[in-house]
């Protein structure tokens, strides 16, 4: 399975792709392919987190018309809620976004989050990667849970953090430290007028409380009536190309994800028995971690056979 192969392809051939990270995430085929995403990224990740009900999804579909109408292509990564019984994603990415299902250039897929907290779920990164070396912009809705989204960082270039007009919700997440992590703050519903300005208002006075050197922006507009869309998307081209280039993200994730994935299988033991490894500056990094994660796993066996 080979970067250019999928390039080449059809949605088909992405979504196999994406199904084998899914299903085998191990599989040496799979570990090269990420390797070769990570180093050819094309594109820039936007993850929208925000709580139920602001208005993600419909927000979501209105940046893809305009994003796709100037002639660049996307993909949607949606963590939606898992089912109790399949343990699969609830919601239907589908039935949410109103797409044109033969335009290569547009690409939808749901990830259940399951157990997963932080809004997003175990493979979004490994999936990132890919996505973004596919497409021009990939953006990553979070699953809406509140106030643990912040492990969006994880895998995004720029976040978006979406408020609601009149809920009270801009005042809760500054107590939580949400409000230190987006790059922009985004009132969604601006056609409610009075209440939405009123939240601009409020917001801008948070924001201007926040220790940092340099504050989220703060933006406006209307997905229903498709005002200020247009607006935003220029501001999310030009800033998160910026992002994407200038800073130390992409690495930053990649050492998070690769602790992660120790830390999950062999806990403390396993990240001070890892530390001698510089994989993170590999140029095949997904494929050394598997060699780690082999070597390790040997390693903690024979211990536990001599106990």
């Amino acid at each position: 399975m080979k970067l250019g192969d999928i390039r080449q392809g059809s949605k088909a051939a992405v979504a196999k792709a994406l199904a084998a990270i899914e299903a085998s995430s191990e599989r040496s085929e799979i570990y090269a392919l990420l390797d070769e995403a990570y180093a050819k990224p094309l594109g820039c990740v936007i993850g929208l987190t925000g709580p139920p009900g602001v208005g993600k999804s419909t927000l979501i579909d209105r940046l893809i018309h305009d994003i796709r109408g100037r002639d660049k292509t996307i993909a949607v990564i949606a963590v939606d809620p898992s089912s109790r019984v399949s343990g699969g994603a609830l919601l239907g990415d589908r039935t949410r976004f109103t797409t044109d299902p033969e335009d290569p250039g547009i690409f939808i897929r749901s990830m259940a989050a399951r157990t997963r907290l932080g809004g997003i779920a175990d493979l979004t990164y490994p999936a990132s990667v890919l996505m973004r070396a596919l497409y021009d912009v990939v953006i990553v809705e979070t699953v809406g849970v509140g106030q643990s989204e912040t492990q969006v960082t994880q895998v995004a270039d720029l976040v978006v953090f979406c408020a609601q007009p009149g809920s009270g919700d801009a005042l809760q997440f500054m107590k939580a430290g949400i409000m230190e992590v987006p790059d922009l703050v985004l009132v969604t519903k601006s056609d409610l007028g009075p209440l939405a300005r009123q939240t601009m208002t409020d917001l801008r006075g948070a924001l201007s409380l926040l220790a940092t050197e340099t504050p989220p922006a703060l933006m406006q507009c209307s997905a229903n009536r498709t005002e200020g869309v247009a607006e935003v998307v220029e501001w999310l081209l030009e800033t998160g190309e910026n992002q994407r280039l200038s800073n130390g993200r992409h690495e930053a994730q990649l050492r998070a994800w690769i602790t992660d994935q120790i830390q999950e299988r062999f806990g403390r033991a396993g990240l001070s028995a890892s530390q001698d490894h510089r994989l993170f500056l590999s140029k095949t990094p997904f494929s050394e971690l598997e060699t780690m994660l082999a070597t390790l796993q040997i390693r903690f066996d024979d211990a536990f056979a001599q106990h």
